[in-house]
């Protein structure tokens, strides 16, 4: 499903075209990310090659267990908070400002993991049959009750009830061939 983490596993087998895709894709936006976190474009581009270097040197092992840009990005991080903790004193941070940038990278890396679940979560709405898509997004993502509901599809709320459970369950076993984490609002 993910492009770089088939990218990846190709150059894991050998294929240095991979980690080359990988660079291409990945890079600015990278860069991008670190350099809130350093403030400094030049360093940024150093920590992402040394993000680069630590996939190609090291290998870590690539779970699954979230999108391969978010596990990218994680290993960016790392390599910045330990860039921020062996030059604090060079960048006149105080600790505690680079411990509110590792707050504020948790943070920003859950907000970042539920938009990407969300944004799984909206392709696999899409594949469902139309009753269903409508049903869930008119329910959970605009927040109608299940009257509501029933009026703008013009069903009874048993109708609606039933529907939802079907919906549900149908989005369900989707999201877990692909692998998906769901939260049990679903």
């Amino acid at each position: 499903m993910d492009n770089g983490a088939s990218s990846y596993r190709r150059f894991l087998d050998g294929d240095d075209n991979g980690i080359t895709e990988i660079v291409e894709n990945y890079k600015d936006g990278l860069i991008l990310y670190l350099n809130g976190y350093v403030n400094n474009i030049f360093v940024a581009e150093e920590l992402t090659e040394d993000t680069f270097f630590r996939l190609i040197i090291k290998k870590p092992k690539y779970s699954g267990k979230s999108t391969f840009k978010s596990w990218l990005y994680a290993i960016g991080r790392n390599v910045t908070v330990d860039y921020i903790r062996h030059n604090s004193k060079i960048l006149n941070v105080p600790i505690d400002d680079v411990e509110n940038y590792l707050i504020e990278e948790q943070n920003l890396e859950q907000s970042y993991i539920k938009e990407e679940n969300m944004l799984i979560v909206n392709k696999a709405l899409n594949e469902l049959i139309p009753e269903y898509r409508n049903v869930l997004w008119l329910t959970y993502f605009e927040e109608f009750s299940n009257k509501e509901t029933a009026i703008i599809l013009k069903k009874t709320e048993r109708q609606i009830i039933n529907l939802l459970y079907r919906a549900r369950k149908a989005l369900k076993t989707k999201l877990e061939k692909e692998g998906f984490e769901y939260d049990e609002k679903f």
